[in-house]
């Protein structure tokens, strides 16, 4: 491993621990010329499926494009972090399970679309609207009837004490 501020190449290991999430190694290291110190993160090289897009074209599944498209669903919406980061490892792990080279982005998109009816409703709808190009209203109306019928009275306490108005019962 080369030095990032001198480019030496001769540095050594001075403490690895596990990551919290046990899918990294974190690698403390010195340079032996400048004595700097820096960090080196470890992970395992896993073949993944390519993806398989509606238009035909394939592409190698990215973890950080999943991320990104239900970060964007969960914008501003009551959900831990912790719990989105479960759900993506969740998903990754699906993903890294299916034994085919290839798998079309239809399945990855039920998939998100899964993960997020359990984290949060609304983030649910506006994935499925993108997702599914929601037309009209009455597309909206059907998916959220849709989601009535699955998850009947699943307003949990949380969400509805969000609802109230502060001061009003």
């Amino acid at each position: 491993m080369w030095c990032p501020y001198c480019h030496h190449t001769d540095t050594r290991v001075i403490d690895s621990r596990v990551t919290a999430d046990g899918m990294q190694i974190r690698r403390r290291r010195e340079c032996s010329k400048c004595e700097s110190r820096f960090n080196t993160f470890e992970t395992v090289a896993l073949k993944l499926p390519n993806v398989i897009k509606a238009d035909g074209s394939r592409e190698i599944f990215n973890e950080e494009k999943l991320r990104m498209g239900m970060l964007r669903a969960l914008e501003k919406r009551p959900v831990e972090t912790d719990a989105v980061e479960r759900a993506i490892r969740q998903l990754f792990q699906e993903v890294r399970a299916v034994d085919a080279r290839e798998i079309p982005s239809k399945l990855v998109g039920e998939l998100v679309m899964q993960a997020l009816s359990q984290l949060d409703q609304v983030a649910y709808v506006r994935f499925a609207s993108v997702y599914r190009r929601f037309e009209d209203v009455q597309a909206f109306r059907e998916e959220i009837e849709k989601l009535e019928r699955e998850f009947p009275g699943s307003t949990d306490k949380r969400q509805r004490s969000l609802l109230k108005t502060p001061g009003k019962t």
